[in-house]
Formats: structure tokens, sequence, C-alpha cells
């Protein structure tokens, strides 16, 4: 083995690292699969409903995850605890605590259920209340109710049905998230398992009772983009709290505590929903303030009395509501631009813009917000095109974004991401960025799509070039040198992993056949998982050719349909080159500024490219005669 010294072996080295990661992310989601698999094939056999199944599902992984957390702290305190006649002092609550974790009674913890007799029955165990427990179910609900005790956060929240499930189906879904696998990849991982969940169960109670959450990955644009730090962050229809455990972890990722810096307040309509939000936000440790019912009803309450004194505003409200009592509404206030159109039946028919008063009204002064909002709401007409005109003239808007179909789960609509940013740099005070991300996106399935780590990433550096924020781009480029290697240019990456690829299909394929009997499947899938550990690389390698190509090394510029930077009004456009939005009516969609991409020259000739067509067409329709001849001669022969 040769040695490698100085920047040469730091660069093997930073490989090596890499190549663990992307392994170590595909394990990861194998592991999310199989444990999905695993139960879901038992609801399937329960004859459960995804609504029946989700919460006690998710209450389990809750569970599992709140053991693995302590056992992590339980473990810290133990290392400088004081012994006494030549016994360590055993932990407390208030040991926890002082730790800001979550006590376990014993009952309560995950290994004692597990290690449960089949015959509850005869054990003889008592609930906190002191009733005698004849079923897996009850011993469950009692450990909920124990863990209630040690939070106020969760009192009422956790699941308690669990008698509704058989002994032997609750039995096998407690040991399907055992997986030791989930501690040797880290207690952290059952955060993103729930979370896995949580949006699968989406899917399933989304085609069951028409709801639908807020896709994953619009959630992170959302943040990436308004960088949530400190302070206030409302979500007045925060659904199951995706935007507060995506902003904890921006927060966190940037080495500062969320629950420290930040204070999180939601507001929800739907109870179920809010108690899914509560225990999400739980198991991935952060702690907020959520009114539901009645109070959580946005239209007409402001729960948190947070008019004009949050820092972040995040949502995904519902589009188009109509029959929203208009004096209701008038007299709850947060209408810094008026009512929208009022029926004869003094009902507002579309709230899009009910929502978007709201979310400006809720800002301070430096406040930012992010939201996503029905398409039609760019360009509607009547008064909700004052409104819009009032608030484009605040000179808040920031960035718009048009998004594709088939982001949501069970709905194909489009829609587009607002920002608001009442501290915008004086350089960019009087512009709106409006990006078209309708064609950028990776299919997940013919039903949905979404946008990768990645390309997140290149977005947002679009934004950052519009901020002037070029600092912020350099290190994204750098970040990409580092996981592709500094060795090559991004079109070099691309076209040697291109060819990685095709090397390892040959391969692959001549392997197979090479193989004995019934060795093949084996075989082809040692391949498979090598050849998608190449096309990882390879697709963050095609990311990072496609950022470079357009912006270089930090410059924005205007990409035909992609982005554009427009001025607000004709003043402030003066003589300058570019458009208003004045000019176009006070239209917010990013399509009616950045045009259409041009069409790329593949170097065919389309009038040869055609002579060619017609001739393979010919050819086919004479095999087509002739097979159609010799069928209806043997039909003949048949005497048919």
């Amino acid at each position: 083995m040769k040695s490698y010294i100085g920047i040469k072996a730091l660069y093997d080295f930073a490989c090596i690292v890499d190549n663990v990661r992307v392994k170590t992310m595909i394990n990861i989601r194998k592991l999310e699969n199989e444990l999905w698999e695993a139960a879901d094939a038992l609801r399937a056999g329960s004859k459960l409903t995804s609504n029946q199944y989700c919460m006690p599902v998710l209450g389990l992984i809750f569970l599992r995850y709140a053991y693995s957390r302590f056992k992590l702290v339980e473990s810290e305190i133990l290392k400088d605890r004081p012994m006494r006649n030549g016994r360590v002092m055993p932990v407390e609550a208030s040991d926890f605590k002082a730790k800001s974790a979550l006590y376990l009674p014993v009952e309560a913890q995950y290994d004692y259920l597990l290690n449960l007799p089949e015959d509850i029955k005869g054990a003889a165990l008592t609930s906190k209340d002191g009733q005698v427990m004849t079923s897996l179910g009850e011993v469950v609900n009692n450990a909920m109710a124990l863990i209630e005790d040690q939070s106020a956060q969760l009192t009422g929240i956790l699941p308690k049905n669990y008698t509704d499930f058989s002994d032997e189906l609750l039995a096998e879904i407690l040991r399907i998230f055992n997986n030791s696998a989930l501690d040797e990849v880290g207690g952290d991982i059952i955060g993103r398992i729930y979370e896995y969940f949580l949006n699968k169960f989406a899917k399933n109670i989304a085609s069951d009772d028409g709801v639908f959450f807020t896709p994953k990955s619009l959630v992170k644009m959302i943040v990436n983009v308004l960088e949530p730090t400190h302070g206030t962050l409302l979500d007045p229809a925060c659904g199951s709290g995706g935007m507060f455990i995506q902003s904890g972890d921006f927060v966190n990722s940037h080495g500062m505590n969320a629950n420290s810096t930040m204070t999180f307040y939601g507001q929800e309509k739907v109870e179920y929903n809010a108690q899914l939000c509560l225990m999400n936000m739980a198991v991935h440790g952060l702690t907020g303030v959520i009114k539901s019912g009645d109070e959580g009803n946005s239209f007409y309450n402001d729960a948190h009395q947070l008019d004009g004194r949050c820092d972040y505003i995040m949502a995904n409200p519902p589009f188009n509501v109509d029959k929203v009592k208009s004096e209701s509404t008038q007299a709850a206030g947060r209408l810094p631009f008026g009512m929208p159109g009022i029926n004869k039946n003094k009902e507002i028919g579309n709230a899009n813009y009910l929502w978007i008063s709201y979310f400006y009204s809720y800002l301070n002064d430096t406040g930012r917000a992010g939201f996503v909002m029905a398409s039609s709401a760019t360009d509607s007409q009547g008064k909700d095109k004052d409104i819009r005109e009032s608030l484009i003239k605040t000179g808040a808007v920031d960035v718009m974004v048009s998004v594709g179909n088939n982001f949501f789960y069970t709905k194909s609509l489009p829609c587009s991401l607002w920002f608001f940013d009442k501290a915008k740099p004086e350089s960019i005070k009087d512009k709106v960025l409006f990006i078209d991300a309708r064609n950028y996106y990776t299919v997940v399935d013919r039903t949905l799509n979404e946008w990768t780590e990645w390309q997140l990433k290149n977005l947002n550096a679009i934004v950052w070039l519009y901020r002037g924020e070029v600092e912020k781009y350099i290190e994204l480029l750098n970040e990409y040198r580092r996981t592709l290697g500094e060795d090559k240019t991004f079109v070099e990456h691309v076209e040697t992993l291109s060819e990685q690829v095709k090397v390892l299909e040959a391969e692959g394929k001549k392997a197979v056949a090479d193989a004995g009997r019934g060795k093949g499947k084996k075989v082809q899938q040692e391949y498979d998982e090598k050849i998608e550990t190449v096309k990882e690389t390879l697709t963050i390698a095609q990311e990072a050719q496609w950022l470079y190509e357009k912006f270089g090394d930090g410059e924005y510029v205007d990409i035909s349909g992609l982005c554009k930077v427009a001025y607000i009004t004709n003043e402030a456009k003066g003589d300058n080159e570019g458009v208003s939005i004045e000019d176009k009516g006070w239209s917010l969609t990013p399509g009616a500024y950045v045009g259409v991409a041009p069409v790329e020259d593949d170097g065919v000739n389309f009038e040869e490219r055609m002579a060619k067509i017609h001739k393979e067409l010919l050819v086919l329709q004479q095999e087509s005669n002739v097979l159609m001849e010799t069928i209806s001669k043997n039909i003949k022969e048949m005497g048919l």
C-alpha cells in the first residue's frame, strides 16, 4: 500500500468519509423501508384503517425514542454519581429535569414492556391508579399516562387506545421498533424514523380523509430561505408541526440550541393534528405552545396575541377556503390591507388573502414570513388584486417561487411559495426575486415529486446571490468540491461517474450471467448497490454542474425560464433595464417574469430527422401489412 502525506492524504481520508456517509444514508433508508413494510403488513392484517393505526404506532416510536434518550442521559448522570453504602445512588426525576430531559418511570421504559410475560392477566400488574391490568394494551396505556405525568406539554396528548390492538399485534409492533440497528446508527435517527412514518401515514390518511400535509422539501425550502436563528416563530396552521421540526434542525445545525434561542407557537383547528404536532415536537426534543379546536381557528382568533410580534411566520394554510364569516373575521383583526371580497351571505368566498394578510400582520419590524399558497393567488383579481398591490408597495415581498405538480402526497395541484422580509437590504428594497421551479425537481414515483437536498441548496443559492450573500454561494461550491473531490471540474466528474455507471452495469450483467444456479439474484443485488452508490454521487455532480454553469463563481444573473429580479414600481425602475411589477398589473406569478428557457440545439437537422422517421414509419407499415395477411391466411386455413 502506498504511503500518502499532506494534502493527498487529507483528500483520500475525505473520500473515505464521504463513502461511509453515502453508505450510511443508504442503510438508513433501507432501515426506514424495512420498518415501514413490517409495520404496514401488520396493519393490513389487522384490518385497521390508516387513521386508527397512525397515532398508536407513532406513539410507540415516540416511546422507543424517549427510552433511547433516557438511557443516554442516564449514562451521563451515572458517570459522576455519588455512592452510599457501597452502591451508586439511583437516578431520580429531578436529575433528568436538571438536564432538560424526560424522566421515565420503570413501567414506562421500553425494555420493561418488551420483557413482560405473555400472560399479562397472571402477572398481577397494577396501573398508576391502582387498577389491575389484564392486557398488554392496558400496560402500554399506563406507560403513556406515566410519561404524561412527567411532561406538561404532553398532558392528554399521547395515545392511550392500545386496548384496540390484540396483545399479539401490539407485542409484534414493539419488537419491530426494537431493531438493534436503531442504536447502531445512533439515537437521533429515531426522530428521522418518526418523521418517515409520519410522512407515510400522511399519504395514506390523505387518501382516506382528504387531508394533505406539507411535503418535507417545501418545508425545508421555506426554512432555508428564512434562516430562523432566534426569536418567536408562529405557524397559525401548524398541522403536524413540520415547520417547527425543520426550524429546530436548522438552528441546531448552526451550533445553537433551538429551545434556548427560539419560541414556538402554533394554532391548529383539527385537534388530532395538534396532537401529532406535540408528539412530533417531543420526539425531536422541542417544546412549544399549540392551541387547537375553536381556539386554534386562525380566521377568528389570534390565540397567542402575537399580532405584530413575530420574528418568523411559516405556514401551509388550507387553500381556497370559502364560507368564512366576514363579521367574525373583521372583529378578529389582523387585516392591514382591508377585507377580501364578501358575498351576499356576508361570507368571504375565498380566504387566501385573509391568510396572506395575517402573515404580514403578525410580523414585527424585522420579521420574515414564508408560506405555501395556491398558485391562483399570485394573479387573482377584484379585491384580491387591491390587497396584493398594497402589499407589494410595502416593499416586504421578497421572493416568489412557482412549484410544479405532484409535490403533495395525494394532490397534483401546483402551488407557490411566498416570502416576506420587512428588513430587506437597501440594495434590493425596491425589488422582488422570481423563481420558476416548475421544471426543476426529482421524480420519486409517478405521482410524487420532490426537491433533493442538493436541489434545495441550489435554489437557496439563487436567493443568496440575489441578496448579495456571495460568501454562502462560494461555500456551497466548496461543499460540492469537498464531496466530489477537487481533482476534477464538475463537468469532468459528471463524465467520469457516468462512465463508471456504464462499466458497472456491463460488469454486473456479465457477472449475473456467469453466476452459478441460484446465485444470480444475490450477484445482481450486490451490483445494484454499487451502481446506486455511484449514481448518488453522479446526481450530486450533475447538480453542481447545473449551478456552476448558470452562476459561475458567484454573480447573480437573470436566467430565462428560471429566475428574474423585477422592480416593484416604474419609479423604482427609472431608466434601468428590466421590468416592473407595476407594468405587469401587480401580478406575482413567476412565469410572467422569467419567460421560457431556450431550447437547446441537439445538433440534429429537423428535416433530416423527419425524413428518417417517415422512412421508419413506412417500413413498420409494410411489416404490419405482411403480418395481417399472414394472420388472415392462418385463420382461413383453420376454417374460422
